[in-house]
């Protein structure tokens, strides 16, 4: 279920029905790297000034300034998980919607979040997200340690997270949690996935869109599961 699942996801983001979509969510994506680096930039200038304005040596803010542009290459690596989690609030809905027509029509589609709720939520899980990737961050100098704390990190919590965004277009915030515990194995084997899929060079820009339909195909497949054993 989960590698079709999957499959499934990855291919549908890339067809023709969906590039409009593509497009634009591979454009946020990119636009808030870029102003994330930018930030950062600026404030790591700003500091680097200060600190040789204040030891009124030159060379440390040229040397500093070096090793700060290969560190902004690599934290922005750190920094993709959260703004996944953020755009992934403005296109969730529409892109939910589309696929809960396109594959399950004979099912009513799910109830879209107010723009309100969908950014907060967005905001939030972004937030929390960055606060682990930092966290992790800070084991740097431990290699193979960080990686692997990165990894489960982000499974854990784009698992839970993105199951959260589908199956909260049909459940009320009590039954998404209770439905999550009760499959938290397969949520937290989708983390893997995701995590792994994050991990990817260039492939990764696409995060918001591939956790997004997989999730609403492995809600949808666990959703007929409990129905079965229901009316069995």
């Amino acid at each position: 279920m989960i590698v079709h699942a999957a499959l499934t996801a990855l291919k549908q983001i890339f067809s023709r029905g969906f590039r409009s979509l593509m497009w634009r969510c591979l454009g946020l994506t990119i636009v808030l790297l870029i102003l994330a680096k930018f930030g950062l930039t600026f404030l790591i200038d700003w500091w680097i000034q200060q600190l040789s304005l204040a030891t009124e040596h030159s060379w440390l803010a040229t040397t500093l300034s070096f090793i700060a542009s290969f560190g902004l290459l690599f934290f922005s690596f750190y920094l993709l998980p959260s703004i996944s989690m953020l755009v992934s609030s403005f296109f969730v809905d529409e892109l939910a919607e589309k696929i809960e027509r396109l594959n399950y029509a004979e099912e009513p589609v799910g109830v879209p979040m107010s723009l309100g709720r969908s950014l907060k939520e967005g905001l939030r899980f972004g937030l929390l997200t960055l606060g682990i990737n930092l966290a992790a961050l800070l084991l740097f100098l431990l290699p193979g340690v960080n990686v692997l704390v990165f990894f489960i990190a982000n499974a854990l919590l784009l698992g839970r997270e993105y199951f959260a965004l589908a199956a909260g277009r049909f459940k009320d915030s009590l039954s998404v949690r209770t439905m999550r515990r009760d499959h938290s194995m397969t949520v937290n084997l989708c983390g893997l996935i995701l995590a792994g899929f994050v991990m990817i060079p260039l492939l990764n820009l696409f995060t918001p869109l591939f956790a997004t339909a997989m999730m609403v195909h492995v809600h949808k497949a666990l959703h007929h599961r409990d129905l079965r054993k229901t009316q069995a």
